[in-house]
């Protein structure tokens, strides 16, 4: 594991493979090992970089809110310390929104950029209030009953049908990487306090780049799950028709955490789109 100190604070990544850089930022209440499915087909081409969000798993915990700002600034200073002046850039759900406002300060730092399952503003600081508050339930959960908790989450995340493969064979390897079993005990690993969520929801109530996605002229990569509960489709094609340079791709059968559940299908689709 490594650390980088950038923008004041102690930044988790890992870095494998060589190549042209590409950096993923996960989403609100993951860590840096959600990307654990693309890891390996990734870094295989390119230099694949991970890490974790301020207030998260490994990383510094500073406690005061958070903005957009600092998360880009955050991003930025991590590039500066492994001195990478351009990368491709990913980002899921929280990622994905953070990922808008870095490509919008640092144009010139992104070749090409994938937006997942997504959004471009909130309509108001109650529906980020019902986001936190669901988070920090889930976290106390996990302290007690960590497999009762990502049951729980799972059906907002998951399609029905994965979901079910999951529960027939807990300890089946899903694409190599990953167990039910897996992706329980990674969530008792490092988690968040309530105080972090509370900190990174504060950018949340900040987020609002819905009349300035016209100014993004980057290549733009955007996925949508057809079953996606917490950010629907509707969100995503609004964002596509409001960038002029992107397209757009619908998972099927999936739901929010479809980097997991369709890693093959969604390592595909972005791979070729990166391709020159």
């Amino acid at each position: 594991m490594n650390s980088a100190y950038a923008n004041g604070i102690n930044i988790s990544y890992e870095l494998k493979g060589n190549g042209f850089p590409v950096i993923f930022i996960h989403g609100f209440g993951s860590k840096k090992e959600i990307w654990k499915p693309q890891i390996k087909d990734f870094s295989e081409k390119y230099k694949t970089i991970t890490f974790d969000l301020r207030g998260t798993g490994k990383s510094d915990r500073p406690d005061y809110p958070y903005t957009m700002e600092m998360f880009a600034d955050d991003i930025k200073g991590l590039m500066d310390y492994l001195k990478i002046n351009s990368t491709h850039l990913i980002g899921r759900s929280l990622g994905g929104m953070i990922a808008q406002n870095f490509v919008l300060k640092y144009p010139h730092c992104v070749k090409k950029l994938v937006l997942i399952s997504t959004n471009s503003k909130f309509h108001d600081n109650d529906a980020v209030d019902i986001v936190i508050n669901n988070r920090i339930k889930e976290i106390e959960l996990i302290k007690k009953d960590p497999a009762k908790a990502f049951w729980n989450k799972s059906v907002l995340v998951y399609h029905q049908k994965f979901r079910q493969e999951l529960k027939r064979n807990p300890k089946k390897k899903f694409y190599n990487v990953f167990s039910l079993e897996d992706l329980i005990e990674d969530s008792t690993i490092n988690p968040s306090r309530a105080q972090d969520i509370i900190n990174q929801g504060n950018a949340m109530k900040g987020h609002n780049t819905f009349n300035r996605l016209n100014e993004i002229k980057n290549q733009i990569l955007l996925l949508t799950a057809s079953h996606d509960r917490l950010i629907p489709k509707s969100l995503m094609i609004e964002i596509n028709e409001r960038i002029p340079n992107s397209i757009l791709y619908t998972i099927e059968h999936a739901g929010h955490f479809m980097t997991v559940s369709k890693a093959p299908e969604v390592n595909k689709i972005i791979l070729d789109f990166l391709k020159d």
